[in-house]
Parts: structure tokens; sequence; C-alpha cells
């Protein structure tokens, strides 16, 4: 079992899969967009805005310069982390026990990685402390993404207003992530002449569809996280203009000594008998064109 607990391990490959299919599942916007490998040290990505329309040019005659504006984007990746502290039975427990252990460890965290991508990359805060990053800074959809509609008493409106705001820049709309408050709004509307018959009879009774009108759609808490955020769904190019990926493998880290959470209370890890468990991945992740994107504020 040596090459489980031993310390800085790599997890064995099916846990391995295992969490990144959870962060797929668990991340609204892993779930709008394909994950694409990024580079430890970073990747730069390049969009070209071509200012006018393509010219037809008659035989022997001038060309003109049609203008391009390149505009950088970097993908670096930020690194999570998450431990908690276990009885050091756990060392000379059997394999099987230590393996599940592992593997429900490793779940939780992926869940929370997930999690944590999502608040990130939506609102800039460090998940934990509930505030604002200086570490992601403004690499996020409340900073750069400026295009906003503000809701009203129907949601169904509020949603095609914030697609034409990014059909106004001649870019496809491939998803939305919305809040549950959103989905809720959705869910209560009505047909006009009818007798009380749902407009979005799928969304019935908590369910969370994922298309809707022929809209890819995920519902997550993480859109409103945090006080005072206005979000309350995100609606754009996902699939083309969103970029996020791991730039290193998810390893789960097995420490029998010291004080690794700096927990002045909880004391020396060998001294209680204890060890800890942590779990490290780094997910990086750009917004290549804000005009991509609209978000649905709350008024």
């Amino acid at each position: 079992m040596s090459n489980i607990v031993n310390k800085g391990t790599m997890l064995p490959p099916e846990i391995a899969q295992g969490m990144i299919n959870l962060v797929r599942g668990k991340s609204s916007l892993a779930r709008l967009s394909a994950a694409r490998p990024v580079s430890f040290n970073g990747n730069e990505f390049f969009t070209f805005n071509f200012d006018n329309e393509v010219s037809i040019v008659g035989e022997s005659a001038a060309k003109v310069n049609g203008g391009v504006t390149v505009a950088p984007v970097t993908v670096r990746p930020y690194k999570f982390e998450y431990g908690a502290r276990f009885s050091d039975e756990f060392m000379i427990a059997s394999e099987e026990y230590q393996m599940d252990v592992l593997r429900q460890f490793a779940e939780g965290f992926a869940a929370k990685a997930a999690r944590g991508m999502d608040i990130a990359a939506f609102h800039g805060f460090n998940p934990r402390a509930g505030a604002a990053s200086t570490v992601v800074g403004t690499n996020h959809f409340d900073s750069v993404v400026t295009q906003t509609a503000t809701t009203t008493a129907d949601p169904s409106v509020d949603v095609e207003t914030a697609i034409a705001l990014v059909q106004g820049n001649e870019h496809d709309v491939t998803g939305m992530a919305m809040a549950p408050a959103f989905r809720t709004a959705l869910a209560q509307l009505k047909k006009s002449g009818t007798s009380n018959e749902p407009m979005f009879p799928e969304l019935g009774w908590g369910a969370t569809p994922g298309v809707i009108n022929g809209l890819p759609v995920d519902t997550n808490s993480t859109v409103s996280f945090g006080a005072g955020t206005k979000d309350r769904a995100i609606v754009g190019n996902f699939r083309d203009f969103f970029r996020w990926g791991f730039a290193k493998g998810i390893s789960i880290e097995v420490i029998e000594y010291g004080n690794p959470d700096n927990d002045a209370t909880a004391g020396d890890l060998k001294g209680h008998n204890q060890i800890y468990l942590r779990g490290e991945c780094y997910i990086g992740w750009g917004i290549l064109v804000p005009g991509a994107f609209a978000r649905i504020v709350a008024a």
C-alpha cells in the first residue's frame, strides 16, 4: 500500500479520472465548455477581430487594408487545495479501507474544486474566504463581461434580452448558467391564454434539465454566490470563447508530521495520533472574448 500512502503520491488512474468526471459534473463552466490542456506556465490565445467586411476586387484593381484588432488572453493555472485531519489508524488499516478513504476524499475534493472554479471564474472570489482574490484579479466574468440585462417580471424576456446583446456582437449563444432562483422564476412562468399551464413544464418540481428550448443550460448556486453578487444568469458562447483545463495531475498527499493546516489549537499531527490528507490540483481558465457573453443581473 506504500504506493498510495506515500507523501505527495499521485492518485491511482481510476480515482483521478473519476475526480475529473466529477469536476465536469459539478461545474457549470465545465459542463458548458470542453476542457483543454493548460500549460503550467500558462497559454496565450490570440483573438482576431476583423474590423470590416471582406471586399470584392475587380481585375487589376487595388486591394485595401481591412484592419484587424488583436487581443491576446493568457490562460494560466491556479492552485486549488483542500485538506483535513484523520486518525493515524488509516496508516495501519487494510488496503481496502485505505482505498475507500482515498476514493471518498477524492470525490469530495473534486466536487469542491469544481465549485471553486465556478466561484473564482464567475466572481473572482477565493471560495474559502468568500471575498475577492488578489491571485485571480480581474480574470472573471463579473469583471470583464460588461454587457448586462436587468431582471424584470418575465425572466424569459430577460434571457432574450441577454441573447440579443451577444448576438448583436455577432456571436453565437451556446449555453446559459443560471442561479437556482432564476430557474425557479422560469419554472413559475405561465403560458398566456391558458389555465395555469407552465411555459416550461420541464422545470417543474425542482427539475434541472440540461436543455431548455434547445439551449444547453446548467443550474448552479455558484452563479449567485457571495454577498452583494447580482448575477442571476450568464449566457454566451462558452463553447468557443471560454477556455479551461487542468495544468497538472490531481494528487492526494498523506502528511504524517507537523502542523500542515497551521492550526495552533489542533497542534502537531504526530503528537495527536493524526494524519493529514491534502488534495491539490491546478486549474486554469480564461475568457477570450468578453463581448461573446452577457450577464443577467438583479435590479
